[in-house]
């Protein structure tokens, strides 16, 4: 089996650091699949789920992204995320109280600071919701 090496880190921490067989991000032009030995790409990456096929694991790896950076080269991929919530710390309460803050303090703000702040806050919860969708809706397949 062919592999690429992934490194999926956020402003704070590492979020994940290993081998990938298939990656899904989602991009600003929609959901980019990714092979290894991809020919390199550079995007911008849109809030929602990314997707890991690792080796020896029946399971795919979930990453809530909220933006960020993605550039692809062939044995390696590296995603540069705003915020980045591993599927196993997410909550689905908590994502939903933190979109309702979120659009609250959108709704508020009173400079430019305080709105884009509102705003990658909203991004993040957003990022879990569609996550945490994607969870629920593969479960029973």
């Amino acid at each position: 089996m062919s592999v690429m090496q992934v490194e999926v880190v956020s402003n704070e921490q590492q979020i994940f650091s290993g081998e990938a067989s298939f990656v899904v991000v989602p991009t600003l032009n929609g959901e980019l699949g990714i092979y290894p030995r991809h020919e390199p790409v550079m995007s911008l990456v849109r809030p929602g789920a990314l997707r890991l096929t690792v080796p020896d694991s029946a399971e795919e790896v979930l990453v809530a992204v909220s933006g960020g950076v993605l550039e692809v080269l062939p044995h390696k991929i590296t995603i540069l995320a705003d915020v980045a919530v591993r599927s196993a710390e997410m909550d689905a309460a908590r994502a939903e109280e933190a979109k309702k803050a979120a659009e609250a303090r959108i709704s508020q703000a009173t400079d430019q600071e305080s709105l884009a702040k509102a705003h990658a806050a909203l991004a993040a919860a957003i990022a879990e919701l569609k996550t945490l969708d994607y969870i629920r809706a593969h479960k029973h397949k």
